[in-house]
């Protein structure tokens, strides 16, 4: 019974270990393909393995390395993205806090102003800060300063009025 199993097993697996071998026969009636030569014209085709599984980025050319780049300039790209306050915040998160009106730390004025509309004061010195005044029941509940550097919101703080 073990081994008819294991025969099982080894006929069932054994095709897809194996690789196809595809031919392209050209004659006076057409082409057609066959999986063994036809001919003496026949032509070997090479069929990439189309297996389940994998990631999307195996055909993709090879990412070009850091290190490729001049020392000074990856030092100054470094620099420059920790200096900056502007994050990347990918679409669907974006969205995501634009729906539920939502402030958070590396977005433009523009998400800002998609997300909580016209601020209600706005202060350009010493920094850049949009304050929003938040009202329930007609009564101020919630004032929310947001605080930008260098066109990305740095900071956002809620306070009690």
């Amino acid at each position: 019974m073990k081994t008819l199993l294991s025969a099982f097993f080894l006929m069932l697996f054994l095709p897809s270990a194996m690789s196809a071998e595809i031919y392209r026969c050209a004659s006076e009636s057409g082409v057609r393909y066959a999986d063994e030569p036809c001919g003496d014209a026949a032509e070997r085709i090479e069929i990439q393995d189309n297996h389940i599984g994998g990631n999307f980025g195996q055909n993709l050319p090879a990412p070009e390395s850091v290190e490729k780049q001049a020392p000074e300039t990856a030092e100054s790209e470094r620099a420059d993205a920790e200096e900056s306050t502007c994050q990347y915040i990918n679409s669907t998160d974006l969205r995501r806090y634009l729906i539920r009106e939502q402030v958070v730390k590396g977005m433009t004025q523009k998400n800002v102003l998609d997300a909580f509309g016209r601020p209600q004061e706005t202060y350009p010195t010493p920094q850049l800060t949009w304050i929003y005044e938040t009202d329930y029941y007609g009564a101020l509940y919630e004032l929310t300063y947001v605080y930008f550097r260098d066109g990305c919101v740095e900071e956002v703080v809620y306070r009690k009025p």
